[in-house]
C-alpha cells in the first residue's frame, strides 16, 4: 500500500484542505447539535431549509442600515447586469469582438465543463455573486457580535448547500461523465449513496484500506493496565538507554488516541519513543450504555489521576512528564489540579498541545453555546434527564464538526461519491477523523457549563473537582504551551492565554497550519513552520511581533526542551509492565478498535 501521510492537501483533488479537520471533533471537541435535519447530509434539501429557517429565526428583530442596504443592492444590480451581458456575449459573439470569459476561481466550478457551457457558467456566477451578496447582508446586521456570528453560520450553511455543483441537474461535470461513462458513474453513485446510509455517515475515505494495529495506530507496545474507561499502553523503547523519567500522553477523550500515531513517518508518538522516552499513553474507552452516567470527576479521578499512579509505580519513578492534546490537555491540567491542592505535584513537566484553560474565546465553537443550549442538554442527557443520563453519539459530534467546513467535509464528498461515482482516496486522517466516539452525557453537560459557558477553570476557586478547588497556578512544573496559527477550534490567541494561568518557567511556540495539520507536522516532512519568543508578554500580538520565524516542525524545539526535564539517561526496560501490572494484551488494545 502506498504510504498515506497526513498533509493538508492529501495529494488528491478529491481530498479536502485538512488543517482543521473536527478536534475538528477536537477537538475541542465541543459543539452543539447541528441545524434541525441536518445530522444526514445526504439530504440537501431538508438541510438548505433548515439553515434558512434557524437564520431567519436569528434575524427576527434585527436590522441592516439603510445605507448599507441601499449600498448592496446597487452593487448587486449592476455586478447582475454585467454577468447578463457578459453571458449574452457569449452566447451571441459578434465578429472581432473581444468574448468576455466568466470568472469561475472557485474551486467548485474549476473544471472546463463549467466556462465552456455558457448557462452553467452563468448559474455558477450568479450563484457566488448571490453568496457574496447574502454573506455582506449577514455582516451588516446591526446586533451583538455573538448574534451575528449565529447569523453568518446560518447564511454560510445555506450558501454552501445552495450551490449548484451539490446537483446532478446543475452540475455539468457530472452530467458529462454521466454520458461518457454510459451511466455507470450514476450507477456507482447510487450503489456508494446506500452503502453511505447503511453505514449512517457519508464517506470521507476508502475505509476499508485501514485496520487499527495494522496501518494505522501501530507503533509496538503492549496494554499494561486497564479499568472501565481506559487502558494504559506502553511503548517499546527504540533507543538503548531512556530518560529516566517517564512520559504519560493523555489525548482527547472524544477521539481516538491514534491522531497521534497515524503512521511511523507521521507518529508524533514513534518520534518521542525514538528520542529515548520510555513514553505511556492513556487510550480512553468508546463508552456504551454502562458507562452513560459517568461525570467528569470519574473521568479525572480514573483517567489520568489513575494512569500517574500506574505509570510511576511501574517505573519507580516520583515524577514523570505529561503531555495532553487538546481536550486531554484540559484533562490533564484539571487532575494536576486536584492533586495540587492534595499536597502532590507527581509532574515534572506539562506539554499543552492546542489546549484551552481559559475559554473566553473559543472561536466558531462559541455560537453554540449559550444558556438555553446547555440547559437543554443536561435536561436531555445530562444528570437531570427524566429518563435518566444518556450518550452524546460519536457520529453527532463527527456530523457538527463537519458542518463547521461543509464544503470540505460534506459537500465535496456528496459530488465525488454520488454525482461523478468517484470512490473517494485512501487517506488515515480521514479514517481516523471518521473513526467517532461516544461521550458520556453528564461529562459533556459539565464540560459544557463550567469550561465553555462560564470559564470557571481559569477562577481559583471556583470549580471543585474530586473534592478539591482547583487553581492552575498551584501546579509546580514547567509548562511547553503550543498553539496553531489556523486554528478555529482552539485559536492561538486562546491557547496563549494559558501562559498567565499557570506559573513557573513557561514556554510558548506557535506553530503555523490548523488544530491537526500544525501538530501531526513530523520533522522528515519539512513542512510548515513555527515561532518562537522567550519573552512573554501579556498579549499575544505583541508575543507574535517579536516572535522569531522558524522553518519546519517545531517536534525537535519539543524535545530539545524536554531533555532538560528527562532525567539521566539509563538502560531500557526489556520487559513491559511490571509484576503488579502484567502485559494484559498487545498494543493498541480492544477499547481502540470499539466502534460509536
Amino acid at each position: 500500500m502506498t504510504s498515506l501521510q497526513v498533509s493538508e492537501a492529501g495529494g488528491n483533488d478529491r481530498t479536502p484542505d485538512l488543517q482543521h479537520p473536527r478536534t475538528d471533533r477536537d477537538e475541542a471537541s465541543v459543539s452543539a447539535k447541528p441545524p434541525p435535519s441536518m445530522n444526514d447530509p445526504l439530504q440537501g434539501a431538508q438541510a438548505m431549509g433548515a439553515a434558512m429557517s434557524e437564520m431567519w429565526k436569528s434575524m427576527q428583530g434585527l436590522s441592516v442600515s439603510p445605507q448599507s442596504l441601499s449600498t448592496l443592492q446597487s452593487q448587486y444590480l449592476s455586478e447582475a447586469t454585467r454577468l447578463w451581458n457578459d453571458s449574452l456575449a457569449r452566447l451571441n459573439p459578434v465578429a472581432g469582438a473581444k468574448t468576455p470569459q466568466p470568472a469561475l476561481k472557485d474551486r467548485r466550478f474549476a473544471a472546463g465543463e463549467w466556462a465552456a457551457n455558457p448557462l452553467a457558467a452563468y448559474v455558477a456566477q450568479m450563484y457566488l455573486l448571490n453568496a457574496r451578496t447574502l454573506m455582506e447582508m449577514a455582516d451588516s446586521v446591526q446586533a451583538e457580535p455573538k448574534t451575528k456570528s449565529r447569523i453568518r453560520f446560518a447564511v454560510q450553511q445555506w450558501v454552501d448547500a445552495a450551490s449548484p455543483s451539490n446537483y446532478l441537474a446543475t452540475n455539468p461535470e457530472a452530467l458529462q461523465r454521466a454520458l461518457s461513462t454510459r451511466g455507470e458513474s450514476l450507477s456507482k453513485g447510487m450503489q456508494q449513496l446506500l452503502g453511505d446510509l447503511r453505514k449512517g455517515h457519508v464517506s470521507q475515505t476508502d475505509e476499508s484500506v485501514f485496520e487499527i494495529g495494522r496501518n494505522v495506530a501501530s507503533t509496538e507496545g503492549a496494554v499494561v493496565y486497564e479499568n472501565e474507561l481506559f487502558q494504559l499502553i506502553e511503548y517499546k523503547p527504540l533507543t538503548a538507554q531512556v530518560h529516566e523519567r517517564p512520559m504519560l500522553f493523555v489525548p482527547p477523550c472524544i477521539n481516538k488516541y491514534y491522531i497521534m500515531d497515524l503512521q511511523p513517518s507521521n507518529s508524533l508518538i514513534r518520534y518521542a519513543v525514538e528520542q529515548g522516552h520510555r513514553l505511556f499513553v492513556l487510550s480512553w474507552r468508546n463508552p456504551d450504555e454502562s458507562l452513560k452516567d459517568r461525570t467528569w470527576d470519574d473521568y479525572i479521578a480514573q483517567g489520568p489521576i489513575r494512569a500517574i499512579e500506574v505509570v510511576r509505580a511501574i517505573t519507580k519513578s516520583p515524577t514523570l512528564n505529561t503531555l495532553g492534546f487538546c481536550v486531554g490537555g484540559t484533562i490533564l491540567a484539571t487532575a494536576l489540579a486536584v492533586l495540587a491542592a492534595r499536597g502532590e505535584q507527581p509532574a515534572q513537566s506539562v506539554t499543552l498541545l492546542t489546549t484551552l484553560l481559559d475559554f473566553s474565546d473559543t472561536g466558531i465553537l462559541d455560537i453554540f453555546v449559550d444558556e438555553s443550549l446547555v440547559r437543554m442538554r443536561e435536561m436531555t442527557i445530562g444528570t437531570e434527564a427524566p429518563g435518566g443520563p444518556g450518550l452524546l453519539r460519536g457520529q453527532e459530534l463527527a456530523t457538527t464538526f463537519s458542518f463547521l467546513r461543509p464544503n470540505d467535509l460534506v459537500w465535496n464528498y456528496v459530488v465525488g461519491n454520488y454525482l461523478k461515482g468517484e470512490a473517494p482516496p485512501p487517506f488515515d486522517l480521514l479514517y481516523w477523523n471518521g473513526d467517532a466516539t461516544n461521550l458520556p452525557g453528564p461529562i459533556y453537560c459539565w464540560y459544557l457549563r463550567h469550561m465553555y459557558l462560564q470559564n470557571e477553570l481559569k477562577k481559583p476557586g471556583a470549580l471543585t473537582v474530586c473534592g478539591q478547588k482547583l487553581d492552575l497556578g498551584a501546579i509546580k512544573a514547567p509548562f511547553y504551551i503550543y498553539g496553531s496559527r489556523e486554528d478555529h477550534i482552539v485559536p492561538w490567541t486562546a491557547a496563549y492565554r494559558s501562559v498567565r494561568l499557570v506559573k513557573g518557567r513557561r514556554r510558548f511556540v506557535l506553530g503555523a497550519s490548523g488544530h491537526i495539520a500544525g501538530v501531526i507536522n513530523p520533522p522528515a516532512q519539512r513542512k510548515r513552520s513555527y515561532w518562537t519568543n522567550e519573552n512573554l508578554p501579556s498579549d499575544s500580538e505583541g508575543w507574535l511581533a517579536s516572535a522569531t520565524e522558524h522553518q519546519g516542525s517545531w517536534w525537535p524545539d519539543w524535545t530539545g526542551w524536554l531533555v532538560a526535564h528527562g532525567g539521566a539517561m539509563v538502560a531500557a526496560p526489556k520487559r513491559y509492565g511490571s509484576r503488579a501490572h502484567p502485559v494484559l494484551e498487545p498494543a493498541p488494545g480492544r477499547y481502540v478498535k470499539a466502534k460509536a
